[in-house]
């Protein structure tokens, strides 16, 4: 027998236990165990097979270290159909977690029994494929038609419970899984229960799938997997047999393994889990953070200290006077009653956390003994360095001092105290209690420890933290710049801002730039733009169009008018005919004359705007990786997962094509489209950004 799999007969039972820490993985050597131990089983003349993981789960889905290699036998769909083919009673008894092929293995076997702490799910989709070990085909015979689409598609984890009531399982019983295991199974001998393949149980309910599909397309914003998935659920219903569905839905699952949206990804997946591991801070222990100080109780300020109050810091919140102590606790208690009314605390941690971990106070002094301060006060170099002057007269030494700037130069802040080495940025993104993403900001003189800090609490706060150096608007923000500016630009020449929001919506972001421009507030950047201006190039082209209408008034939803207008009681915008004028006189004064886009050439300005900064970004040596600017475009910019971030995108299009689009918008715009050295360097040596990543 495999190591991977043990051996062992209780009665007329045989049982196979999965020995592969830590998740059971099902990798080859669990794949070859678990064959050789059924045809061991049915020599050895058992009447049952028991299937169980040691430790703490059942088999948690595809080993990772396999993904991208050529597969070896014997495959998992294989497997599952050996599985279900045996004359054996086969139980699986499911704690933890039976995700992906783990649950397609359960699915095989004829009875499921789990602890009530197990979940299970089929989360393929979120890998850019389907599940395609017969899930697709299995799932919906025991749990219908709708359900396993719903699961499918998804991709998302259900519990024991609503498994059983699904249908998924058939009993749910408190104890270690091998002991309910075979009594399981005993009892299922003792009566004489037949055995119960799912693959011969009647095929499921059609239903309108050409709707279903189409719905899961819009849903997805243009992701494959989910919507080719529910072609795949549709053999099952409609398939001649049994056989026909699995041969469906293996030629549906090699169709997306060959997708570029699979490789992305894949990419999205593993950058997630590399992007807090940083060579320099190996061995570089954090500093303790036990309780945590805010500066400011605006919505920034209020998401910061609810994220941290949800993590179990106690937090010290400063504001300047009684009006705003109070609004800031109001903010902070409608973000915890939202969390309440989600399930996510309990009414008793939610007067813990308003009650006892929460103190709002209008002095200094209060902060004396907090570990690590972040200032969330307005963007404005002047008062933060007001505040870290005062940070650094009233916090204990060796706390933490942050800035939650979005533009400014975290060096020049620091440069307000007398400890600089204790000084960070820490750039989270609104709301933050919900955005997962954290730039964290490395200043010239911030200490190693202080930097293992900042990516120690974002992993306490549930962040994807990213590592940045300093430069105006650090990673996310100044590439932003770039393609905001790239669509202005085609706006000027011609387009219409609709179009360009219709264009990248399209593409798969939830917003284009002009409706987000209208939900952060037109004045923001606007105010940026002026900080800019004196130091700006005479040969940069300046779009005023923008302006023109912040300085009638129009900021975006707060004022009820931006690019759209914006009514009470209706979801979204519609266009703000004003903004036509102000182009057609913008374009007047500047003397463009107006041409026609189409959207494919609209998408690519933008997305080569986006590479070109994001390719400078690297390298400057601002963001380290390639890998690092796709998991901040992707966690705080709303990019497409299923592109892996812009760089990844970039590798998938061709690089060469990219640059040699950019060289030919250079003939019109030479200022703005300077190619990236970094990128020309790449396609004169045939490489790609990913190259990058795997240092090579």
């Amino acid at each position: 027998m495999s190591e991977a799999i043990a051996y062992e007969r209780v009665g007329d039972i045989a049982v196979l236990k999965a020995q592969n820490p830590p998740v059971n993985a099902l990798g080859v050597d669990v794949r070859k165990g678990l064959l050789a131990g059924i045809e061991r089983a049915e020599k050895d003349g058992a009447k049952a097979v028991l299937i169980y993981g040691e430790g703490k789960t059942y088999f948690a889905g595809a080993d990772i270290r396999e993904f991208g290699k050529p597969p070896q036998e014997p495959w998992l769909p294989g497997l599952c159909s050996r599985i279900e083919a045996t004359p054996l009673i086969v139980v699986s008894a499911m704690h933890g977690t039976a995700l992906g092929g783990g649950l397609e293995v359960a699915l095989a076997s004829h009875y499921r029994i789990a602890v009530p702490s197990a979940k299970m799910g089929l989360p393929e989709v979120n890998l850019g494929i389907l599940p395609g070990a017969g899930g697709t085909q299995r799932l919906p015979r025991v749990a219908g038609t709708e359900a396993a689409l719903e699961m499918i598609t998804t991709g998302r984890h259900i519990s024991a419970a609503e498994a059983l009531e699904k249908g998924i399982i058939d009993r749910i019983e408190d104890g270690a899984p091998r002991e309910i295991g075979l009594a399981y199974a005993q009892e299922l001998l003792a009566q004489g229960a037949p055995r119960r393949a799912v693959g011969e149980m009647p095929a499921p309910e059609a239903v309108d799938f050409d709707a279903v599909y189409e719905a899961t397309l819009k849903k997805g914003r243009g992701q494959l997997s989910p919507a080719v998935a529910v072609r795949a659920v549709q053999a099952a219903a409609e398939a001649e047999s049994f056989e026909a569905g699995l041969k469906r839905e293996r030629e549906l699952f090699m169709e997306l393994m060959d997708s570029d949206q699979r490789q992305g990804l894949i990419h999205a997946f593993f950058s997630e889990r590399a992007v807090s591991k940083l060579p320099e801070l190996d061995g570089v222990a954090s500093r303790d953070v036990a309780s945590m100080g805010v500066i400011g109780g605006g919505t920034m300020g209020a998401g910061i200290a609810t994220a941290a109050l949800l993590a179990g810091l106690p937090v010290v919140l400063i504001e300047m006077t009684d009006e705003a102590v109070t609004a800031a606790r109001g903010r902070i208690e409608g973000n915890l009653k939202g969390a309440l009314k989600r399930g996510k605390i309990s009414q008793a941690q939610y007067d813990q956390l308003t009650g006892e971990a929460l103190t709002v106070a209008m002095d200094y002094a209060a902060l004396s003994q907090v570990d690590l301060v972040v200032e969330a006060v307005f963007e404005d170099m002047g008062v933060k360095r007001e505040v870290f002057g005062k940070l650094d007269v009233h916090c204990k030494p060796g706390a933490v001092l942050a800035t939650n700037t979005s533009y400014l130069d975290v060096d020049e802040i620091a440069a307000a105290t007398s400890r600089p080495q204790d000084v960070i940025g820490l750039h989270f993104f609104s709301p933050a209690h919900v955005m997962k993403l954290l730039e964290v900001v490395v200043a010239e003189k911030t200490a190693p420890e202080v930097l293992a800090t900042g990516f120690a609490l974002g992993k306490r706060l549930k962040k994807v933290a990213v590592r940045s150096g300093i430069c105006d608007g650090f990673i996310g923000n100044r590439i932003m710049n770039a393609y905001r500016k790239a669509a202005e630009y085609v706006v000027l020449d011609g387009a219409s801002p609709y179009q360009v929001d219709k264009v990248v919506t399209g593409f798969g972001f939830p917003m284009g730039p002009f409706a987000m421009g209208d939900l952060a507030g037109l004045d923001i950047n606007w105010a940026a733009r002026k900080r800019r201006a004196p130091t700006r190039d005479p040969r940069e082209r300046v779009p005023r169009f923008y302006e023109m209408l912040c300085e009638g008034g129009d900021f975006g939803q707060k004022t009820g008018k931006g690019f759209y207008i914006y009514e009470d009681g209706r979801r979204g915008g519609v266009p703000n005919p004003k903004v036509a004028e102000l182009i057609a006189k913008d374009q007047e004064q500047q003397g463009v004359t107006p041409r026609e886009f189409s959207d494919a050439e609209v998408l690519r300005r933008y997305m080569c705007a986006m590479v070109n900064e994001a390719a400078k970004v690297v390298g400057e040596g601002i963001a380290r990786r390639p890998l690092d600017v796709d998991m901040v475009m992707l966690f705080g910019y709303g990019f497409p997962r299923f592109w892996g971030g812009p760089l990844k995108w970039a590798d998938l299009q061709g690089l060469d094509g990219i640059l040699a689009d950019i060289r030919a918008y250079a003939a019109e715009d030479g200022f703005f489209w300077q190619p990236a050295p970094l990128l020309e360097q790449l396609v004169a040596e045939g490489r790609t950004f990913d190259s990058l990543n795997k240092g090579s």
